[in-house]
């Protein structure tokens, strides 16, 4: 059991450290287009912003369990299986991304535009803008909201487990549930308790340090 529980732990922690990459960095560059295109942007484009908006929202209304089987198709022709950890990472990823574009592009409004108004006063263009003033100054929120992303997709991938996605949802569904050995299920929510902490931990420690 011990070693069922070592292979769960490490599943887990493959698929939340992907999943929040991927969705990461996806999420972060749909922010971006919406921060240019948004009503406050650098190049406002109200259809473009509009059609994203209700893209992220359709998006963000999905019950995970409900997505995960509707992209089974796309989770097969991207990773070539639907079952496993590796293929959790694909519905993970879709499911964070819209979720990560709406906290980075809050992040991101919350810089005073009066230091916006400065770097363009000096000539600085849309891309510097964006890199060098509007990234570093939301950074502290940015890497808060990091963790609050790994923190969410911590407890997908344990509802990943029900449909065979493997990690520490699926050994608490196949011993704890199924074969009633509540100790197992009460060992796999207190390692998930853990790695909760350890996540937003490190955040804190990350935003105090940049802050």
């Amino acid at each position: 059991m011990v070693n069922e529980f070592a292979a769960a732990l490490w599943e887990t922690l493959y698929m939340v450290a992907l999943s929040t990459l991927f969705s990461g960095l996806l999420g972060f560059a749909l922010a971006l287009v919406m921060i240019l295109t948004g009503a406050r942007g650098l190049r406002p484009n109200r259809g473009l912003y509009s059609t994203l908006d209700v893209l992220v929202n359709l998006l963000r209304s999905f019950p995970f369990i409900i997505l995960m089987i509707a992209i089974i198709p796309m989770t097969r022709l991207i990773v070539g299986t639907s079952i496993g950890s590796t293929a959790s990472i694909v519905p993970l990823t879709i499911a964070a991304t819209p979720f990560v574009a709406r906290l980075m592009e809050g992040s991101l409004l919350e810089v005073d535009e009066g230091v916006v108004e400065a770097a363009r006063s000096f000539g600085a263009g849309d891309g510097q803008i964006l890199f060098r003033v509007m990234v570093p100054e939301a950074m502290p929120s940015i890497v808060l909201n990091w963790a609050v992303v790994a923190i969410n997709l911590l407890g997908y991938s344990a509802m990943a487990g029900a449909v065979g996605g493997g990690g520490l949802g699926d050994l608490a569904i196949k011993y704890g549930y199924n074969r009633f050995q509540t100790d197992v299920m009460i060992y796999a929510v207190v390692i998930l308790i853990v790695i909760v902490q350890v996540i937003q931990s490190a955040g804190n420690a990350l935003y105090r340090r940049i802050r």
